[in-house]
């Protein structure tokens, strides 16, 4: 039985593969000035996490032993000073967790500052609420970059505007369809397969393209003759061609990842003539009201019951106990389709 004084939680205190990660005690410490204590039911396993463990996108301070994982949801357990006693016992999810920190969410009690929790609305469940930070607030991110707007999304922020989406079985691309959807954009999705088609789908695409079998800028002009004005891309060295020939005037390129390749060239004179914006985007330096407004949108969204997570709406769900954080980032390295999660308190 664990030590009252002590809670589990997996650390790493080097850098390297999933191996790193073990499951120890540690001691349960009080919150600070502006923190939060929060008893960790479901931590969300993302790439980024994985990317700092192994030292990939990151140098995390290994002075001391480093929680991973930005993303959970739990319940407020304690606050420390300056922070609205109100918050105890509240369902909340968590965001950035342990970014520029030790302090992530795979452990039973973590420490997180006050500005990262958000009451996550009754009937909202945990596997939800773990969901949200990395790729809910990308993909807000990206479907709101665009020099016409809108900042918000909501019922009626993109009628009348159409979405690519490149990667609609990913996360992010899950996320983005959803939101899309919600906010009354046409939304158009690449895939690699018939089974991440019917993902794609369920998520609320209206138009599914195999990009393996089909050709996207025929198939991308034929729904949209005059150019769709998003683009959500996750590959970008492979795509640029691609989303230049479709983006329509005035329309954005929001590239979140770098899957296939760490640079792209760009056509620049056709991007030019449509005043097209390629813009890059990476959550943890998106300035902070953006991160705020996206903050927003997603609990009125949650609220609505307008976004969800599991097979039905194409996002299955692979679970793992605390025990097997390290195999829970090699999942996500090797890449599962759809999202991991670890079970941290039942």
């Amino acid at each position: 039985m664990t030590d009252l004084r002590t809670m589990r939680a997996a650390v790493f205190t080097e850098l390297g593969g999933p191996e790193v990660l073990h499951v120890v005690d540690k001691a349960i410490a009080e919150p600070g000035v502006g923190e939060v204590r929060v008893r960790i039911h479901r931590s969300g396993v993302n790439p980024t996490d994985w990317k700092t463990r192994s030292g990939a996108t990151a140098t995390p301070d290994l002075s001391t032993p480093n929680v991973p994982n930005q993303d959970g949801a739990g319940v407020v357990e304690a606050v420390g000073a300056g922070v609205d006693t109100a918050l105890i016992g509240q369902r909340v999810w968590v965001w950035e967790a342990a970014f520029g920190r030790p302090e992530g969410t795979a452990q039973e009690l973590a420490l997180i500052p006050a500005g990262h929790v958000v009451p996550l609305p009754t009937g909202a469940s945990f596997d939800l609420g773990a969901t949200l930070g990395v790729p809910f607030v990308t993909a807000h991110r990206c479907l709101t970059v665009a020099e016409s707007g809108p900042q918000h999304l909501g019922p009626g922020a993109l009628d009348g505007r159409t979405v690519l989406v490149a990667g609609g079985a990913g996360a992010v691309g899950n996320a983005a369809i959803q939101l899309a959807r919600w906010s009354g954009a046409t939304v158009i999705t690449t895939v690699s397969s018939p089974a991440k088609a019917r993902l794609a789908t369920a998520a609320g695409a209206q138009h599914v393209i195999d990009y393996r079998q089909q050709d996207v800028v025929a198939e991308v002009g034929r729904i949209a003759p005059d150019g769709v004005d998003v683009v959500v891309e996750v590959a970008p060295a492979a795509n640029a061609a691609i989303d230049a020939a479709v983006i329509g005037p005035g329309g954005a390129v929001a590239i979140y990842a770098n899957d296939g390749g760490d640079e792209v060239t760009l056509p620049i004179r056709p991007s030019m003539v449509r005043n097209v914006r390629w813009q890059f985007v990476l959550l943890y330096s998106v300035p902070a009201a953006a991160k705020a407004i996206a903050r927003d949108d997603l609990t009125t969204a949650l609220v609505a019951r307008a976004i969800a997570v599991g097979e039905d709406i194409g996002l299955p769900l692979t679970h793992f106990p605390l025990e097997r954080t390290a195999d829970a980032h090699r999942a996500v390295q090797d890449g599962t389709v759809g999202k991991v999660l670890i079970d941290v308190t039942d």
